[in-house]
């Protein structure tokens, strides 16, 4: 049982109106009487009471709000109670009939005083408005169900009041112009936002038609995500309200829905105020937390379009496009050590890249600096820690020297020494060949240039086109240069030249030892640039390599280098040496056919001829006959001594035929003996095993005589004749395979100084006498 407080008189008053409070696990009940408001908690044991004030109201002037709040109506105003005590009180004059709640609106049914007519007014407290008022009679009753406030009258009539949609009650505001109790209505309706954003718009435009920017401009901030940013900066794009569209772009972006357009604008913008100030905290007021807000390319166009350089270095840097970074460095500033260093603090595989795209500006301002970044990134001297795995690894995974070949076309002085120390620093790389083609085209060029045939990147064209006139970064000069100089620096260039085809030649002979199979270079881009260049030691050491002994002589040939030509062949054509003999027969025919005076050339020639057996002598004669300037003593000596070996070759062949006549004579007379004569046999003993013969004997034709018994099985053939006979047959049946092998013929031929000797041989052995003729087909 619950018990409310006396009145101050010690009577008891009557309870007009009770209301409950539910909030979570509480639950409270308010009690009012004509007197008092009273508090009963009733999740306490027993129920605390507390009075929360003195005064109270009638019947029917008691109801509930929606946030659980009381409501009294008392003649005075109408107050607010809530679980602390008295709240907000409104001051509406007029006797309280009735207070009711309805969807946020507070219903009073008021009697004036002195008409006493009774009015129902509907309050929209949170906007301070009366959104409803009307006349009515004598009420009964006030409900608020269904949607309707239902007034019961008391001549048993009954009057429902129904709320307009949200739409129309817009359009009504909106033509009273009441845009911030239309926005207010919105908000506490929850409309959706873009609802919400809509009114917000129309008020914005309202503000803007009155030219009330900066309000207008704080409504439109309050769209930004519903309304299209181009409808807002369209209004504002004069240069007199530039403040405002200022302050629209940078809460664009703060919500982060602003574009590359937006970014642009904003930057403009700042530029055109030169409020340096803003534009560092757009840019720069971030402490390098969390994502950039804005499009990086843009925002680094802009500042360097405006002149802001440290400002577009800063965004580069935070946003790690280091390639804009240094693209600001040294396009804009020319910091060429700032650039460098910066390139230093970067990763192998970043530095690389940056290096790739800017080194032509790097190389041609700090040419040295950047050849040392160079030789850190590919050998990797300057991080030892990433040095794991094999070395081959390790070498796959940093950048060749060849990807950063191009930088240096208008400096192939640093070229070359970038690769020269890179080939001192690492012996293994896989990019050996290409490293080495490349030295070989710089070291044997005589200007020395881009080595546009080790690169194909067509570069050739343009690099003519660049020495035309201009002083390229290899301390030379093409074109017109004063006469004063003149002399002294073709000498300089002269010099250079002998150097570098030093270097050139030592690096053709240290990439392909005798040891080596294959060359550390591309022998046929080699021989291109040798030739190309004139450069006659590489030529020689290339030919001889590759055993193009003809091309050799061919080199001292074009140069008119007797001397050299004859020590050539000395050192190639000695057939004991693994040379070619016939070197000196092209010697020989070359002073034949020089048209002058080289008798003592001629004659050193013959001695090595006649030693090699190279040429007969009659094809000497014919090939010397061609040059008119030589006499008939030039040949004197080796004809003479030709004529006496032949002699003597002639005389020992007619001693070895009558030799062979007199046996092949001797041979047919035993063999018509053979066949017309008896023979008789007059051995007494066994030639095996060397007993008195007896019966039963067998007599071979060889003159020899076996028992029978010591043949045993083989009693066809003489056992004393039997091994040569063998040897010879199996002679004649290799002279007959040998006539079915033609390659062996020629090879033969080939390998012989004398290929008639050769024929001859085979005709003696009566190989090639012999003609098989194929039967015909159907026979």
């Amino acid at each position: 049982m619950l018990q409310i407080e006396a009145a101050s008189d010690g009577t008891s008053s009557p309870i007009t109106g009770l209301g409950f409070r539910v909030e979570g696990q509480a639950h409270q009940l308010f009690a009012v009487t004509p007197s008092s408001v009273t508090l009963f908690s009733l999740h306490d044991h027993p129920p605390r009471r507390q009075t929360l004030d003195q005064i109270g109201c009638e019947t029917n002037a008691v109801a509930m709000s929606d946030r659980m709040d009381l409501i009294i109506g008392r003649p005075e105003a109408v107050y607010f109670y809530e679980v602390d005590g008295r709240g907000p009180c409104w001051a509406f004059d007029g006797e309280k009939k009735f207070v009711s709640w309805f969807r946020g609106y507070l219903l009073c049914i008021i009697e004036d005083q002195r008409s006493r007519r009774n009015t129902l007014n509907v309050y929209d407290l949170k906007n301070r408005l009366i959104a409803h008022s009307m006349p009515v009679g004598d009420v009964s009753h006030l409900v608020s169900e269904w949607g309707y406030i239902i007034l019961i009258m008391s001549d048993k009539k009954i009057l429902c009041i129904g709320e307009k949609d949200m739409e129309s009650k817009l359009d009504m505001l909106f033509k009273k112009n009441l845009y911030t109790v239309a926005i207010n209505l919105v908000q506490s309706q929850q409309a959706d936002p873009a609802s919400t954003a809509e009114v917000l718009r129309k008020y914005g435009d309202h503000l803007y038609g009155k030219q009330e920017y900066d309000e207008a401009m704080s409504q439109y901030i309050h769209t930004i995500g519903h309304l299209e940013p181009s409808y807002v900066i369209q209004k504002f794009l004069d240069a007199k309200r530039i403040y405002n569209l200022t302050n629209y772009l940078e809460k664009l972006h703060d919500r982060g829905l602003a574009s590359k357009d937006h970014t642009t604008l904003l930057l403009n913008c700042y530029t055109k105020l030169k409020d340096v100030e803003k534009l560092n905290h757009f840019i720069k007021d971030e402490d390098g937390v969390g994502e950039i807000k804005f499009d990086v390319e843009t925002a680094i166009r802009v500042c360097r379009a405006a002149g802001y350089h440290e400002h577009a270095m800063f965004v580069a840097k935070k946003a790690g496009r280091h390639e804009l970074y240094l693209k600001i460095l040294l396009e804009d500033l020319g910091r060429y050590d700032e650039a460098l260093q910066y390139i230093s603090s970067l990763e192998a595989n970043q530095a690389g890249l940056t290096v790739k795209e800017y080194g032509k500006i790097l190389v041609e301002h700090r040419p040295a600096e950047t050849v040392e970044i160079l030789l850190r990134l590919c050998t990797d001297s300057g991080d030892p820690m990433t040095r794991r795995g094999s070395n081959s690894m390790h070498l796959l995974m940093i950048p060749s020297p060849m990807d950063f070949v191009n930088i240096f076309v208008h400096s192939p002085k640093y070229l070359m020494e970038f690769l020269e120390n890179y080939t001192k620093a690492v012996k293994d790389s896989p990019a050996q060949t290409e490293i080495h083609n490349t030295l070989l085209e710089l070291y044997i060029s005589k200007d020395l240039s881009f080595p546009s045939m080790s690169q194909e990147n067509g570069f050739e064209e343009h690099n003519i086109k660049e020495r035309k006139g201009k002083e390229v970064a290899n301390g030379y000069k093409s074109g017109r240069r004063e006469k004063g100089n003149l002399g002294k620096e073709d000498m300089n260039i002269a010099k250079d030249i002998v150097d570098r085809q030093r270097k050139g030649l030592a690096l053709l002979k240290s990439a392909w030892t005798s040891e080596m199979e294959d060359p550390l270079y591309d022998v046929d881009l080699a021989l291109i640039i040798c030739n190309a260049n004139a450069f006659k030691d590489g030529l020689l050491f290339l030919y001889e390599k590759l055993k193009l002994y003809k091309e050799v002589i061919s080199c001292y040939k074009q140069a008119h280098d007797h001397e050299g030509l004859i020590a050539c062949c000395k050192k190639l054509g000695d057939s004991s040496q693994g040379g070619d003999p016939s070197l000196w027969g092209d010697l020989l025919k070359y002073f034949s056919e020089l048209g002058e005076d080289c008798s003592k050339e001629v004659k050193e020639v013959l001695t090595y001829i006649e030693k090699e057996d190279v040429l007969p002598p009659i094809v000497v004669l014919e090939t010397l006959s061609k040059n008119p300037c030589l006499t008939l003593s030039v040949v004197k000596d080796y004809i003479a001594r030709k004529l006496e070996q032949e002699s003597k070759l002639i005389e020992e062949d007619r001693r070895s035929i009558d030799k062979y006549q007199d046996e092949t004579e001797l041979m047919k007379r035993e063999i018509e003996d053979l066949k017309t004569n008896a023979k008789v046999f007059q051995l007494s003993k066994c030639t095996a095993c060397t007993f008195t013969l007896d019966l039963p004997a067998v007599h071979f034709m060889c003159m020899h005589s076996f028992h029978l018994r010591c043949l045993g099985d083989n009693e066809k053939e003489c056992p004393e004749c039997a091994p040569e006979y063998r040897s010879v047959m199996e002679a004649k049946q290799k002279l007959e395979h040998n006539a079915r092998d033609h390659d062996l013929f020629f090879r033969q031929l080939r390998g012989s100084k004398d290929g008639f000797s050769v024929i001859a041989d085979y005709f003696s052995k009566g190989i090639v006498s012999k003609t098989a003729i194929p039967p015909e087909n159907g026979r």
